[in-house]
């Protein structure tokens, strides 16, 4: 088991910047996929970006791509997103999550947080 729990949302005015952070507790948290997420009113989840077990590899959606920076360290079992240039469709409740595998499938996804709301004013 292992549990998320994420900080750092609020409300940013475009253009602006924020950083999340996800503490994780529990089961061995360098072993594990870190992904973000997010899921804005009326829509489906999203990945946003995604680290491997020892950040040999990122990914990023493309609408975040060139904004965002996804990164982790397991000394302190605690992964980061750094969200810069924020748009208004930025806005959303952020989760992240925990994978065995490497992927960005939410299915494939065993642990999440409780989530985080980010709101990006024009």
């Amino acid at each position: 088991q292992v549990q998320l729990v994420e900080s750092g949302g609020g409300l940013a005015q475009a253009g602006g910047s924020l950083s999340l952070s996800c503490a994780a507790s529990g089961r061995t948290f360098s072993g594990y996929t870190m992904g973000w997420f997010r899921q804005a009113p009326g829509k489906e989840r999203e990945f946003v970006a995604g680290i491997s077990w020892n950040g040999g590899l990122i990914s990023y959606a493309d609408s975040v791509k060139g904004r965002f920076t996804i990164s982790r360290d397991n000394t302190k079992n605690t992964a980061y997103l750094q969200m810069n240039s924020l748009k208004p469709e930025d806005t959303a409740v952020y989760y992240c999550a925990s994978s065995h595998i490497w992927s960005t499938i939410p299915t494939f996804y065993n642990f999440w947080g409780q989530g985080t709301r980010v709101t990006v004013s024009s």
